[in-house]
């Protein structure tokens, strides 16, 4: 496998004038370019019309679902000529071995894809799960990141994947986002290009392609697109500044992919009601001929609702490939497509260079990573080797470089007191951070409250459900009240195992001390209850504005013990 690093060069150079591309390898000799440029042109010369449109198509596969819709995706693998697969929930080994299949039936290798963000756990539940973008946001050492990202780049290759549609760019400006939220590394736009280059390259530098997502900008919107179309109304100045300025920065920073999300822009797009994902506006107008990307220009996915309501499926591809986007994601109509694509060709409403210049975009990322020689992955022991002790050493490391101390006014921290009362609040479990812990935390419920002895150190946990990044960060009233009660004749820690968002509406003002720990799982527990005991140091900063007296930025440094 070639190792790749990425440039900002085109290959005009060396290539022929239709091979361009956002990336090339670095130290190629002109006879690398040559066989490429050759491997390319020989590839794409050999294929009919129908097979080369058939690259510009992505279906799902899904293992869960079936035979009937495995079949039905070995059909369109065979019949429609596809360009590539996404993988989906949820069989590792059986995925792999249909990929091997798969990629055997092919003529042109195809590309495999997954929604990968917290690595292929987002898709492969037995797989180790990493920390979501809000949490990487707060970490301070960025090299952390891409540290993070060349690990799922081994997953990656260990399941035959190429890209990964990540990072997210997105400047979650709105808490109430329904879609983006943790996924988004926060709400200043200089931490989102720093965290998401980091994660780009963690990537790429390990030959996995990399996407950042959703241009035009998915951050500040109160609708779902995999359910309705989601409106962003600011004005240019605003979205220049904001929405479009992570894209901006990163464009000439090599990234292979740009994901085109289903938004409606009326500052970018005169048309009512139509998409991003749709515009040619916005794609071939902007993203193309303004800001002059050059790499590969994909979809999201077209089966969301926010345009497979609109739009009939292979009508909604059509208009996407007439748009500028050179890849057609999760398609629900490949050969309808194909047919409206040829019949637009035909009419002349499209020319043939538009076909030429995808394909060949698409071939020549084929080829770069590696994909004209496939090798076979063996499907044995795969979850064993998505989940083992480097992943969860890695995670954990991760996980407590997060960690954020917004006030420490009694300097409770690092915890010195024999005996720590411990009050777990919210719906979710909190066993591992008691067994971390150890024998001096005496747990708590709420209703005994009243039998901690006054002035004790107590450490109230308010964690959420951390079974997706869309779970409601809101804290409820009866453990608002709890909190407010202890603070009345106790010390005490809060310790957030959700969204920095939770503290939203929360009085701390009569709390002494705040750690966000960002989520609650086994990793994140295990991580702040080493940094409690002071066993590791305390250094991140929230990654958001929560409100008026929680500002991006703030956290409190807090060397180990140990130190």
């Amino acid at each position: 496998m070639k190792k790749l690093v990425y440039t900002s060069l085109f290959v005009l150079l060396f290539l022929s004038s239709k091979l361009t591309a956002q990336y090339i390898p670095q130290n190629l000799s002109k006879e690398d370019l040559r066989k490429a440029n050759h491997w390319v042109d020989k590839t794409y010369k050999h294929l009919s019309q129908e097979e080369r449109l058939g690259q510009l198509f992505i279906v799902a596969l899904y293992t869960n679902k079936g035979e009937n819709e495995i079949s039905n995706v070995r059909n369109i693998v065979v019949n429609d000529k596809i360009g590539g697969l996404i993988l989906m929930q949820d069989d590792a080994a059986r995925e792999i071995s249909l990929v091997n299949e798969f990629q055997q039936k092919s003529k042109v290798p195809l590309m495999i894809g997954m929604d990968a963000e917290w690595g292929v756990y987002q898709r492969i539940a037995t797989s180790h799960k990493f920390p979501w973008a809000m949490t990487l946001g707060a970490i301070q050492d960025k090299n952390l990141i891409h540290q993070m990202s060349a690990k799922i780049a081994e997953d990656c290759h260990r399941m035959g994947i190429n890209w990964d549609f990540a990072p997210v760019v997105d400047v979650n400006t709105n808490p109430n986002n329904p879609i983006i939220g943790n996924r988004s590394f926060g709400s200043e736009v200089n931490n989102v290009i720093s965290s998401a280059l980091a994660y780009a390259n963690g990537l790429q530098d390990n030959n996995i392609l990399a996407a950042i997502k959703h241009f035009p900008g998915h951050g500040d919107t109160s609708t779902d697109s995999h359910l309705d179309l989601p409106v962003v109304s600011h004005n240019l100045e605003r979205l220049n500044s904001i929405e479009l300025a992570p894209f901006k920065a990163l464009m000439n920073k090599g990234i292979g992919g740009v994901m085109v999300a289903h938004l409606y822009v009326p500052s970018l797009e005169s048309g009512k009601g139509i998409p991003a994902s749709v515009s040619k506006n916005i794609i071939t107008g902007l993203l193309k001929d303004q800001l002059g990307y050059k790499g590969l220009i994909i979809t999201d996915a077209l089966n969301m609702g926010a345009v497979a309501n609109k739009y009939k499926p292979g009508e909604l591809d059509a208009l996407a490939f007439k748009a500028g986007n050179d890849i057609m994601l999760f398609s629900q109509g490949v050969a309808e497509g194909k047919k409206l694509i040829k019949k637009a060709i035909e009419n002349g409403e499209i020319p043939q260079s538009r076909v030429e210049e995808s394909v060949k975009k698409i071939l020549l990322t084929k080829y770069f990573l590696g994909l004209d020689k496939y090798t076979p992955r063996n499907p044995d022991n795969i979850n064993s080797d998505l989940n083992n002790d480097s992943h969860k050493t890695l995670v954990q490391h991760l996980y407590a470089n997060a960690l954020t101390l917004l006030k420490d006014e009694k300097n409770l921290l690092p915890l010195r007191d024999k005996q720590v009362y411990y009050v777990p609040l919210e719906e979710a479990p909190y066993q591992t951070f008691v067994n971390e812990m150890g024998s001096d935390i005496m747990i708590k419920k709420a209703s005994e409250i009243n039998t901690i002895p006054a002035n004790s150190t107590v450490i109230v946990g308010f964690h959420k459900d951390n079974s997706t990044a869309y779970k409601p960060y809101k804290i409820s009233d009866s453990s608002k009240k709890i909190l407010s009660e202890l603070t009345k004749n106790q010390n005490v820690i809060l310790s957030v195992f959700g969204s920095a968002y939770a503290l939203k509406d929360i009085d701390i003002s009569k709390v002494s001390t705040v750690l966000v720990a960002y989520e609650n799982n086994d990793d994140s527990m295990t991580a702040t209850a080493k940094a409690l005991k002071g066993q590791t140091k305390i250094w991140g900063r929230l990654p958001v504005l929560v409100n008026d007296k929680l500002k991006a930025g703030m956290g409190i440094d807090l060397n180990s013990s140990t130190n």
